[in-house]
């Protein structure tokens, strides 16, 4: 039977938010054994912040870390104290790679930099993801993903014609750094593999979500100009917005034409062909410039229609064309159900909910979510004593000196 790919590979976790819970669960979803370092005195801020289940609070009810720490365990240690030192340090002894995401300084303050830590064993990969990276001017300002997606230039791009920028919705920043971080493991995985060398990869968050701003970038590079805020038109193709649809203000459907086929072929749809050589509309440049007639006339054919009445004819007929949708709509999708990324997790405090799963699939590897998100500390004892070897009564003994917290 094949293994997943990270099969054997072990993560000791030191993550907290977004980014690097993100960046561990990436690699929880490909096999590795992710152990995740907890302390009830300064738990994870997404076990205390909303959506909880059935709206009542609790530390393993809050849905942002049952998403993000699927397939993980859950080991709760005061690593400040000596006992807790000492586990750590037994803990990077039999562990492949260490993931942590503090500011900058903070684990190497701890007494856990990559340093220390490559001194216990010699081929340990750390990775650590920081707003703005280890060194340089910015290292030691605190960050998290929404001001990080201002600092990388999305706000001044979002938003409307004349209007002032605008977030983005989510804070992208976040779960970008994540995927990077992972996709960097991997690398340095196969690195050690080839070489036998463990290494350090530093990681910034804002330098990650910069990576996703590269045509505003090379626009200022290329011609000294700043890309303006044109809502949810498109530089170049016309039509490209979202259009109101039959129903109540939450219907809409998005609709983009990218050559001259497809926009007769959207003319075709709407039973207007001969808009298609109107001369407002006659090519992409033409339609730029009446943007706005164009944006009334569509808009007139789409607010009678049924948002995926919409999108299946123009799918149809060849034209990029999708409704927007709401998360009660998402979470009921059938084409997301069939290709199993929604996934019902049966959680021991919550009992059955709907998750988000793995993105992809692989013909050779097995690749699923093997678990839900742990309760805290379900895996302290296990861990200490299977893994590490401790007896019953030493973990008690920790447990009573407050070590276990």
């Amino acid at each position: 039977m094949a293994t997943a790919p990270l099969d054997g590979v072990r993560v000791l976790d030191f993550t907290w938010a977004w980014a690097g819970p993100f960046a561990t669960l990436q690699l929880a979803h490909l096999g590795a054994e992710v152990i995740r370092l907890e302390t009830a005195k300064r738990p994870c801020v997404t076990r205390s912040i909303p959506p909880f289940a059935d709206n009542q609070p609790g530390p393993n009810r809050a849905g942002y870390f049952n998403q993000y720490n699927q397939g993980k365990r859950s080991l709760t240690l005061d690593i400040r104290s000596p006992a807790g030192t000492e586990i750590v340090k037994r803990l990077v002894k039999v562990s492949d790679v260490v993931v942590e995401n503090f500011a900058a300084g903070v684990i190497g303050r701890m007494g856990f930099g990559y340093d220390a830590l490559r001194a216990i064993k010699p081929d340990i990969i750390m990775l650590s993801i920081s707003g703005y990276g280890q060194t340089g001017p910015y290292s030691s300002y605190i960050g998290y993903g929404p001001p990080a997606g201002a600092f990388a230039g999305f706000f001044s791009t979002t938003g409307y014609e004349g209007l002032p920028p605008s977030e983005i919705g989510i804070s992208y920043a976040d779960p970008n750094a994540g995927v990077w971080g992972a996709n960097l493991v991997l690398a340095a995985l196969l690195h050690r593999e080839a070489t036998g060398e463990g290494q350090y990869i530093d990681l910034s968050q804002w330098e990650a979500a910069l990576m996703m701003m590269g045509e505003g970038l090379m626009e200022h590079a290329m011609n000294g100009r700043t890309p303006e805020r044109i809502g949810d038109h498109d530089p170049q193709m016309a039509p490209h917005n979202t259009y109101k649809a039959l129903g109540d203000q939450e219907k809409w459907v998005g609709i983009s034409v990218g050559d001259e086929a497809e926009w007769r072929a959207l003319c075709e749809a709407m039973a207007r062909p001969g808009l298609a050589d109107d001369p407002r509309f006659r090519t992409m440049a033409l339609r730029k410039q009446n943007e706005a007639a164009l944006d009334e006339i569509i808009t007139s054919w789409t607010s009678t229609r049924d948002r995926w009445e919409t999108t299946r004819a123009l799918q149809r007929a060849g034209v990029a064309a999708y409704p927007a949708l709401s998360n009660k709509d998402l979470a009921e999708n059938e084409h997301l159900h069939e290709r199993g990324f929604l996934v019902a997790l049966e959680h021991p405090e919550v009992g059955k909910r709907i998750h988000a799963g793995v993105p992809w699939t692989m013909s050779g590897t097995p690749t699923r979510v093997r678990k839900v998100a742990p309760l805290r500390g379900a895996d302290t004892d296990s861990v200490l004593g299977d893994l590490l070897g401790y007896s019953p009564a030493e973990i008690e003994r920790f447990r009573a000196d407050g070590v276990l917290t």
